[in-house]
Parts: structure tokens; C-alpha cells; sequence
């Protein structure tokens, strides 16, 4: 053969592969269009994630600030820095900021470059979940799973948020997606991509995404077409060992990484990432940690910092009912009926799909439904995809052939009103015009199909209108979320009043606490705009405001974590103008707003609200040391660290109960009208102490560094801001820690 020949088939091959793989995109386009119903699932997910989606803005300041430093270092992109010195992480792993900051990288610093993405992340899910039900129950039965999910109010809200939850929905709904396609031939390459995208969802939110495991790994044993039980558990330990060296790649990166060459790992004491998975983001969010406040919601209940109180009910509750419970009712009559009909007999195709997904959902309802640990309302955007799939399921087994899938239909649709009307009680009269139609509706259709053996189209007709009349609810409060912007740090579906503490404007917009009170600016709790108290009465500090219903530019992030960060900007000019060097506060939350507003000298080193994250003194010198840090400002009480009524005022009650009470009452403790503690107490004035539950952030690092460091005072606006210079001070950080 000559060399020509041999040279031929070389560049053959490579042709080859690329037909080879444009024959498979043509077909899977072809696929598509060939599936309208697909098309409709998709185009309604897009509409609802998409549009207005820039009235968000930049949605979750924390992690957008986070996503500025990522886009304009490596650095701090690999290890998911907050600030551009590479002080601090942030408290979560970084695949879905790295996709957020890789777009900032392409498309410029835009909200609309963080936003886009997660949306359509939302709008993928809804397709895999969509091809995952088709697979075993048919088109109809995976369009109302793809519909359903895309109509689930959480689902809409995190789509259109910066939070890492709908990157790990996509990975953890792929992982089902790929272990469904073994469960079709047993072949050991799709529970390895299970076990990677189980992996990739780890490196999402860690330890949440482990709840599909369970259900993956004895659908898998149990079901998978492959005789002998030796080659199942081995293909199976492929699947895990895929899953662990993916899900702990970035966790080895940081570990085997000296901690001069990286950031602290933030919402740890001792600079671990093993403490981040473990304690702050694992158990101790199930078991209960320091600073996990108790229930709150305002308007319909939706939002807020938390769920209600534990229990098997705790899914259709105020908080969470609105969120994602409205058809779960149908989901458990589905899941339940499904096991019985199958037996659970291994040669049933349909019983290794229900061990897997109904795994997935038992996992994460008994874990939100009994954890003791901080359960915010969005969280069970997780819980949404599995909920729509037994949803699917359900529609596919009622229009069966036969008396038993008229009965299950039945069933099936009783349960889903049940739960409806339940979350229709709870929903502040926001859709009290759902209750007769689903009561009428449901009623009849469970009757037509007990009672008259219908044929299949009438029957099919029947279940569809059954289900428009249940969906209608759920529908309008994922369409009313496009009306507002959902509050950044806490979001949540629905209308305006189930975003947090009276909308999305948060605890007033962006006034923060008032005063220096974690950089709020001077508007006290209204912020220079104020509104309508949300949490009764007015509170007033130095300057205007009132607890604010009304929507803010920062929301939450910027009300209650931080503000507008007027004073810390000024802070960060007078340091580049004075010597350069970066300027550390204690929230990291206060820090992102700076930069974003472009300061990109600033840094926050006591956690995101300013008491997650303990840096030792020892951390600090060695940061001054090497020039990383130069510069600290004076403690504020910033975040939840401090008094609510800024410097030199006091939250005073107006004409109620006081913002000072309210606030205080939704962590479980009591306050008066002057600046109470958030988590129970009272603390007025400013100073280091962290809040009431013990925890006390960096302080005890910051005390040291104001000790030795020189003294500057700056005034903006008319209010001081003291700020301490050092340069050259390691070793006396040093001595005066021992």
C-alpha cells in the first residue's frame, strides 16, 4: 500500500465520524419536529423562563458578584472566588457559577449573561423529563410530565435565578435519564454517565444531589436486563466510581491545594472543604445547624427564609404548598398504584423506571418534609422534577385499556385534588377561584370513569380536562411570576406577595438595615424609597424608610445582607487613592455588591451574611503579608452580625407592632421596637458579637487587625467610616493573637 493510500484512509476515518455524527443530529432534529407535543412542553418552559427575565437584574447578588471575579480571573474562576483578591470562596461548589462566568466571558458583564443560562438549563430539564416518561408510558403520559414541570411555580422561579439549584436539577434529571436508558439494555456506558452526571450535580449543590442515588442503585440491582447479579453490582461500581471521581475532583483540587495558593473556603472555621460538604452544606442542613432560622413567608407564603414545621403535611404548608405541592397528591397515588400494578416484577419494563424515579422522590419528600436543619421554600425545585414524572406516569397508566387503569385514573386524579385544594387553603386567597372548578371538574371525571366504561378517546378526553382543571392553579401562579422581580437571595413562584418579606423588594429594597449596618446606606429598613410595611408598622432608623413591601434593586441580598454598599464604596476608593490594597469587610454579601457596582478591591471574609466563615488570625497576617489584603473596615454589625438600627439610631415601632419585633419574631426569638437581634434577643448599637446563636464570624480576627492597625476616618455623606490600614502589621497580628 502506498503512502498516499495509507495517507487517504487516515483522513477517511475523521470524514467518517463527522457524517456519523451529523446523521445522528439530523435524525434527532427529525425527532423532534416529529413530536409537536415535545415542541409545546419546550416552547411553554422557554416562555415562561425567558420573558422579562432582565427584571430580575443581576437576581442573586452574592453569587453574581461572585460570577464578575470568576469571569475575570482563572483564579477565582477554578476556585470560585467571591472577591478578585482570592480571599474567600463562596459557600457553594462552582459548576454552575463556572457556566455563568464562562458566559459573562462570551457575551460581556450583563444579567442577561448569568440569567440565560439558567433558564435554559429549566427548559432542557423539561425536555429530559419529557424523553425519560415517553420512554415507558408514551408521548401523552411525557408531555404531561414535561408540562407539568414547566408549569410548577419553583420551577419557573429558580429558571429565572442565579442560584446553582437548576444546574443540579438538570445533572440529577440526566443522571435519571441516563440510568432509565441502561435499564432498556443493561449496557454498563449509561449508569457510568449516571454516575457522571450524579457527580456533576455534586459539584452543583454536593450533597443534595445524592438523593437519586439510592433509587438508581436498586432500580439498577433490581432491574437491570442483565442475567447474572455479579456483573449487575460491577457495572453498577462503574457507575459509582464515575460518580465519586467527578464529584470529588474540585473538593481534591482545594484539598491538595496549600491554603497560601487559594481562597478560604467560606462558611467553614477551619478553611476545609470537607467541612463545607459535610457540616454547612450537608447534614447540618438536615439535622439542624447554628443560624437556621424557623418559619416565615410573606402575602401567600411563599417565600422567605424558611418552611413551616416538620411533618408529613409540611409539603402542602404555606411555604412550600404554592411552591411545588399542588399535584403531589396525584404523584404518590401514581407511584403507589404503579406498584401495585407492576408487583414490582423485574421483567415489568415499567419496574425498574418507578424504583428509580419514585426513589428519587421518596428521598428528597421525607428529607424536606423531617429535616430539622434550614429548609428554604426554593429548595423544593428539587422535589419538582420527580413529582412531574409520576405525573406522567400516572396520565400513562389511566388511559390504559381496561377497568384497573380506570380506577387508577380515578384515583389518581381524587388524590391530586385533595392535595390542591389543601395548597389552595393556603395560598392567602390568591387563586380561591381554582377551588370550584377543581372540586366540579375532578368530581365528574372521577365518577365518569369509575362508573362508564368510556372509549379510549373519551376516556383520554376526560383525564385531559381533569388535569387542565388541576394544573390551572399551579399555571397562574408560574405565569404571575413573571410580573415581579422574585427575591434574589430567597426565590420563589408565584405573585409578588410570596417573595420573601413582602415581595421581592425584600426588607425594603436596597436600604438595607440602615446606616453602616452592613453597608446599608442611610435609608434604615426602607431604604431611600420605602413602601408599605410588610411586617407591620414602620421601622425607622437614621435617615427615612419603612419596612418596604415594595421591590428594590438588591432585594433580600441587598436589603437584608448588605444594602446599597454606599459607604464600603467609599471606603474602597479612599484605599485605591491612599496606597492600593484590597479592602476586607466582614459580609461577603455587603462585599458583592461593591462588586458589582465595579469595586473590584473589596472582600468580605466573614461568611455571606458575615458570620458563617471564621478566618484565624494567623490566615490574616499571612494575607497581609503577601499583599492580598491591606485593608479592614471597622465592624458595622453587617448582615445578620449587627443592630438593625444603623449608627447612632434606633428602629423605632411606628404605628404597630415595630419592624424590630417582627423581624426578630421570625427566628424564633422576641425584640422590641430598637434594633433586635434577628435570631432572638435584642442588640442595639454596633460592635463585634456575632448574632444570638453563638456564632460570631471573623470577629475575633477583625478585633485583632483594628488593635494593630492604623487608624483612618473618613466621613461620606455625613456619616463616619472608620477603617484600619495593614501594611506591614502581620507580625503584630501575629503577636497579639497569642
Amino acid at each position: 500500500m502506498t503512502s498516499g493510500s495509507i495517507g487517504g484512509l487516515g483522513a477517511a476515518r475523521p470524514r467518517a465520524l463527522a457524517q456519523e455524527g451529523s446523521a445522528r443530529a439530523a435524525h434527532a432534529a427529525r425527532a423532534v419536529w416529529a413530536r409537536p407535543e415535545l415542541l409545546l412542553a419546550l416552547g411553554v418552559a422557554a416562555a415562561l423562563n425567558l420573558w422579562g427575565l432582565s427584571r430580575n437584574g443581576w437576581a442573586n447578588t452574592f453569587y453574581a458578584g461572585a460570577v464578575r471575579s470568576m469571569a475575570s480571573s482563572w483564579h477565582d474562576f477554578l476556585f470560585a472566588s467571591l472577591d478578585r483578591s482570592g480571599l474567600m470562596t463562596v459557600d457553594k461548589p462552582p459548576l454552575a457559577f463556572w457556566v455563568q462566568a464562562l458566559s459573562v466571558r462570551v457575551f460581556g458583564w450583563h444579567s442577561l449573561s448569568i440569567l440565560v443560562p439558567q433558564a435554559l438549563m429549566g427548559v432542557a430539564a423539561v425536555g429530559l423529563t419529557y424523553d425519560l416518561v415517553r420512554r415507558r408510558f408514551g408521548r401523552v403520559a411525557g408531555f404531561a410530565a414535561g408540562l407539568a414541570l414547566a408549569l410548577t411555580p419553583i420551577t419557573v422561579a429558580i429558571s429565572r435565578d442565579n442560584n446553582p439549584d437548576q444546574a443540579l436539577i438538570l445533572c440529577c434529571v440526566a443522571a435519571l435519564w441516563f440510568c432509565v436508558r441502561g435499564l432498556e439494555d443493561g449496557r454498563t456506558r449509561w449508569i457510568v454517565w449516571s454516575g457522571i452526571c450524579v457527580g456533576l450535580g455534586f459539584e452543583a449543590k454536593m450533597s443534595v444531589a445524592l438523593f437519586v442515588v439510592p433509587g438508581i442503585a436498586l432500580a439498577w440491582l433490581y432491574a437491570a436486563p442483565v442475567a447474572s447479579a455479579w456483573v449487575r453490582v460491577r457495572r453498577l461500581l462503574w457507575g459509582g466510581l464515575a460518580m465519586t471521581v467527578v464529584g470529588l475532583a474540585w473538593p481534591l483540587l482545594v484539598t491538595l491545594t496549600p491554603a497560601a495558593d487559594r481562597p478560604w473556603i467560606s462558611g467553614t472555621s477551619d478553611n476545609s472543604i470537607w467541612s463545607l460538604i459535610v457540616s454547612y452544606n450537608g447534614v447540618g442542613r438536615v439535622t439542624g445547624q447554628a443560624g437556621a432560622p424557623t418559619t416565615a413567608g410573606g402575602g401567600g407564603g411563599g417565600g422567605g427564609f424558611s418552611a413551616g414545621a416538620t411533618g408529613v403535611f409540611r409539603l402542602l404548608d404555606s411555604a412550600l404548598g404554592g411552591q411545588a405541592g399542588w399535584l403531589i397528591g396525584f404523584a404518590i397515588v401514581a407511584g403507589v398504584g404503579l406498584a401495585v400494578l407492576t408487583r414490582l416484577r423485574r421483567g415489568d419494563e415499567r419496574t425498574g423506571w418507578l424504583i428509580a424515579v419514585g426513589g428519587a422522590f421518596a428521598v428528597s419528600a421525607v428529607v424536606f418534609s423531617f429535616a430539622s436543619g434550614i429548609v428554604h421554600p426554593y429548595y423544593v425545585s428539587f422535589l419538582a422534577p420527580w413529582t412531574a414524572m409520576l405525573i406522567g406516569a400516572g396520565v400513562g397508566e389511566a388511559l390504559r385499556p381496561g377497568t384497573r387503569a380506570r380506577a387508577f385514573g380515578a384515583l389518581a386524579i381524587a388524590g391530586g385534588a385533595v392535595t390542591e385544594l389543601v395548597v389552595i387553603s393556603q395560598a392567602g386567597g390568591s387563586v380561591s377561584w381554582a377551588t370550584p372548578l377543581v372540586i366540579v371538574v375532578c368530581a365528574l371525571a372521577v365518577l365518569a370513569l369509575l362508573v362508564v366504561a368510556f372509549p379510549a378517546r373519551v376516556r383520554a378526553a376526560v383525564v385531559a380536562v381533569a388535569l387542565a382543571a388541576l394544573v390551572a392553579a399551579p399555571a397562574a401562579w408560574a405565569v404571575d411570576t413573571l410580573g415581579h422581580a422574585t427575591s434574589s437571595t430567597f426565590p420563589a413562584g408565584g405573585p409578588a406577595s410570596t417573595g420573601g418579606f413582602g415581595g421581592p423588594g425584600g426588607f425594603g429594597g436596597r436600604g438595607g438595615f440602615g446606616g453602616r449596618g452592613g453597608f446599608g446606606g442611610r435609608g434604615g429598613f426602607g431604604g431611600p424609597t420605602g413602601g408599605s410595611g410588610a411586617l407591620g408598622g414602620t421601622g425607622v432608623a437614621r435617615g427615612s424608610g419603612a419596612a418596604a413591601g415594595g421591590a428594590g434593586a438588591a432585594g433580600l441580598a441587598g436589603g437584608l445582607f448588605g444594602g446599597d454598599s454606599s459607604t464600603l464604596r467609599a471606603a474602597s476608593r479612599y484605599a485605591a487613592s491612599h496606597g492600593g490594597g484590597t479592602v476586607a469587610v466582614e459580609s461577603q454579601s455587603s462585599a458583592a455588591e461593591a462588586i458589582i457596582a465595579g469595586e473590584t478591591n473589596v472582600a468580605g471574609i466573614g461568611g455571606f451574611s458575615g458570620v458563617e466563615s471564621s478566618v484565624s488570625a494567623s490566615w490574616l497576617a499571612m494575607e497581609v503579608r503577601d499583599g492580598r489584603l491591606r485593608w479592614i473596615v471597622a465592624d458595622t454589625g453587617g448582615g445578620f452580625g449587627g443592630g438593625f438600627a444603623g449608627i447612632g439610631g434606633s428602629a423605632t415601632a411606628g404605628g404597630g407592632s415595630g419592624a424590630g419585633a417582627g423581624i426578630a419574631s421570625l427566628f424564633g426569638g422576641s425584640g422590641s421596637g430598637s434594633a433586635a437581634a434577628p435570631f432572638g434577643g435584642s442588640r442595639a448599637g454596633v460592635g463585634h458579637g456575632g448574632i444570638a446563636d453563638g456564632r460570631t464570624g471573623s470577629a475575633k480576627a477583625f478585633a485583632i487587625a483594628e488593635k494593630v492597625g492604623r487608624k483612618v476616618t473618613i466621613t461620606v455623606d455625613g456619616q463616619s467610616v472608620t477603617m484600619y490600614d495593614l501594611k506591614g502589621k502581620a507580625s503584630e497580628i501575629l503577636a497579639a493573637a497569642r
